[in-house]
């Protein structure tokens, strides 16, 4: 655990510099609007340690598979985020010497995060040959424009003194990415102008799409413009002036960004990029920043969750909601949540299960219903893919992939890639998810039918019959916890397996008679898929009375993790991966990840059996780990574990508890604030389309309150209110028709006022 920011309701704040921090610092204060993203490097060169980064929503690149020794079924590729052209680019010179805060001399640091407004501030002053100067930059990615980056840097002349200032502006395309295969660049520059740089990303062998980006610039400042020099990969603006002493001058830098994505053409993406500058020149820095406050104004309204009494989970709170609000807030069906979204370059900025088990029970409650079905969307159209991934491995149906881009899978780990087929349940979840909170059925019985009958055909095919044992098994799997890899009879993924067969049958009998045309399920295939059902094996231990996470599991050398010396956590950075692999440690809920996603079919005593013996033996190195715990903790009230469990998923990075926040925030996990809070400590569920509470108030607060959206079976938006204290619990209807809510059993008609 380590904490290098304030502690603030809205802000991220720090007026501490310290270079061991650079990258944290940088992680810490990205910033994105679902286009567009960037870590929060400084935009003037630092010759110390950093990693500079700034990424397009949908532009990535295929790097060669590397393995020791080549498998049949192996992705061709690794699919990964690349860096884009470095668009923010700011150095500046005082008195000729350019300003480097790894070498200058300077005070007053401060850097702040403000989450309310959506904006990443940092000032310093520069002491240099017996003057001083105070410098601010100021820099937001607008949600009102999403194709629009503004900086605003201000100069302020604390001296007696005249300062000379020169400033250089550039769009950059001389930037790598550092977790790459090869030391080589990916832009091949197109077009460099004084003011517009188009790159395409460079060609790849694996027939996957090549991104063009473009960039043009606009400045608004009073100081002096020199002729702009333009090189192969740059375009640099150069502009001076004298600042008198005690006088200020401003510096503003407007780019607008595009790409292929959405115009096809170099000569789309020129005139796009003019008529976007066209629009923007015509408005003031000030009238840009209020459209993009006014944005974030709107989101806060319908999602903000306060808590009164406890600065510390108020800030983690927010900052969950506001770094995921930054990654996606469902504006274009064909992107989805990446693990690391726009701060960082690991797990490849791709996509996850993490979207189906985690996001989506989230945007189901702070967002519009299309939200999440657009989400749902994504996985439809990347159905071909799933069918080659399936293929590959000589199975029928579909096997989404464990990361992708465009539905092919492009890991190189073969116990994630093809191994972790859990995942498939966990789409085959969210569909179910989807239609139980919207009640939307039009999903389900139309694309989500397919979508749900290719995963049915593929476990079908994936199950062996066992016939010692007359029961269907799976072998050769690794569960979520990913500390136990090519294990047989997962118990998280077969529980998913057969659930998920069932709920295709179920559905196969509410399609129309066209769509179970063209479904074309047999007879002999629907009978198989029951008896399947009917019959799976799921791992027990009658002596303990718990689920067994896999064969063999209860033969290992069973201890807690409290029984580990405290310089050997976590884990993963202190043993080998053979010493993981032969210990018990569970690296995030396995049968608990289960028994959360399906809580109202098991009963206390097995939820409490089987949380008491997994929970000592869990490590939590995974991000995604203690959301879930904390509900289950909240749901066999043991609120302090609850409470505990909710600070680490809400602080998670913000104190870096896994000691590995320095290559990128935890986006996906993200979440688990809100999950820990609402399904949690508020226990909210939905049984048969009517929304239920059972709220209890932790102990070191005084108050909290969370505004939810929901819709009833006739698909009316509604947002209720939730409030919580220590005289009970109040609910409010926001917007919508009335309805009605349970509270602790107790039904409630709420209307507007």
């Amino acid at each position: 655990m380590k904490r290098i920011f304030d502690v603030n309701p809205w802000h991220v704040l720090t007026t501490d510099f310290k270079p061991e921090n650079k990258r944290l610092q940088e992680s810490m204060t990205s910033l994105g609007n679902g286009y567009m993203g960037m870590r929060g490097f400084f935009e003037e060169d630092y010759t110390g340690d950093t990693l500079p980064g700034i990424y397009l929503g949908g532009v990535w690149y295929p790097d060669k598979t590397r393995v020791g020794w080549w498998k049949n079924g192996y992705p061709e590729y690794f699919g990964k985020v690349i860096n884009a052209v470095n668009f923010i680019k700011i150095n500046f010179k005082l008195n000729g010497t350019k300003i480097d805060l790894a070498t200058a001399n300077f005070s007053d640091f401060k850097l702040d995060l403000d989450m309310q407004h959506g904006t990443l501030t940092r000032s310093f002053i520069v002491d240099q040959d017996g003057q001083r100067v105070r410098v601010t930059f100021e820099r937001f990615l607008s949600v009102a424009q999403k194709e629009l980056s503004v900086q605003k840097v201000t100069f302020e002349n604390l001296s007696d003194q005249a300062v000379e200032l020169k400033v250089a502006s550039a769009l950059d395309a001389d930037v790598k990415n550092e977790d790459a295969n090869y030391d080589e660049h990916f832009w091949n520059v197109h077009e460099v102008t004084d003011d517009r740089l188009i790159a395409q990303t460079v060609p790849n062998d694996f027939g996957t799409p090549q991104f063009t980006s473009g960039m043009q610039v606009s400045y608004v400042t009073s100081l002096t413009h020199k002729a702009a020099e333009v090189t192969d990969t740059a375009t640099v603006d150069r502009y001076f002036g004298t600042l008198e002493a005690g006088a200020s001058v401003s510096f503003e830098k407007r780019v607008v960004v595009v790409t292929s994505r959405d115009y096809p053409t170099d000569d789309a993406i020129m005139t796009a990029l003019q008529r976007l500058t066209d629009t923007v020149s015509a408005q003031s820095f000030d009238d840009l920043l209020a459209a993009h406050e006014a944005g974030w104004a709107d989101r806060w309204q319908q999602s903000d969750i306060q808590i009164e009494g406890d600065t510390e989970a108020q800030q983690g709170m927010r900052f969950n909601l506001f770094e995921l609000f930054s990654t996606y807030y469902g504006d274009d069906p064909r992107l989805n949540i990446g693990p690391k979204g726009f701060t960082g370059e690991k797990y490849g900025g791709a996509t996850y299960w993490d979207t189906e088990a985690f996001a989506v029970p989230v945007y189901l409650g702070i967002t519009k219903p299309e939200v999440t079905r657009n989400l749902l969307m994504y996985r439809y159209k990347q159905l071909d893919g799933a069918y080659h991934n399936a293929r590959q491995q000589g199975l029928d149906g579909a096997l989404f992939p464990m990361v992708t881009f465009n539905g092919i899978e492009c890991h190189n780990e073969w116990e994630i890639t093809f191994e972790e087929i859990h995942r498939n349940g966990d789409i085959a979840f969210a569909i179910y998810n989807y239609t139980r909170y919207t009640g939307d059925t039009s999903y389900v019985l139309h694309e989500g039918s397919k979508v749900l009958t290719e995963i049915s055909r593929f476990w079908a095919d994936r199950v062996h019959f066992s016939k010692r044992n007359q029961q269907y098994m799976i072998h050769g799997v690794t569960g979520p916890d990913e500390y136990e890899n090519n294990v047989d009879n997962n118990f998280n993924t077969n529980y998913l397996a057969q659930w998920t067969l069932k709920y295709t049958l179920e559905i196969l009998d509410q399609v129309s008679d066209d769509q179970a045309a063209a479904l074309n399920v047999t007879a002999e295939e629907r009978a198989h898929w029951q008896d399947i059902v009917d019959r799976m094996y799921l791992p027990y231990d009658k002596d303990l009375d718990i689920f067994v996470q896999h064969d063999g599991y209860l033969d290992k050398d069973l201890a807690p993790v409290s029984a580990i010396p405290a310089d050997q956590l976590p884990i993963n950075q202190h043993w080998s991966w053979d010493h993981i692999l032969r210990s018990p440690y569970i690296k995030q809920g396995d049968v608990l990840q289960v028994m959360y996603d399906f809580i109202d079919d098991f009963s206390k005593t097995q939820l409490k059996h089987n949380f008491d013996f997994y929970e000592p033996m869990t490590v939590h190195e995974s991000s995604l780990s203690p959301a879930i715990h904390a509900v289950l903790a909240a749901d066999l009230h043991y609120e302090d574990k609850a409470v505990a469990f909710y600070n680490r998923t809400a602080r998670l990075d913000l104190d870096n508890y896994n000691n590995d926040t320095v290559d990128g925030l935890h986006i996906t996990s993200m979440t688990g604030g809100w999950i820990a809070m609402v399904q949690g400590f508020a226990g909210m569920r939905v049984h048969d389309g009517q929304l239920s509470y059972r709220p209890f108030l932790p102990k070191q607060w005084t108050k909290y309150s969370f505004r939810q959206v929901f819709r009833d079976r006739i698909f009316r938006d509604r947002i209720i209110e939730v409030t919580v204290d220590h005289d009970g619990t109040t609910l409010k209807l926001i917007a919508g028709e009335p309805i009605d809510v349970q509270v602790d059993g107790t039904t409630q008609t709420l209307t507007q006022n």
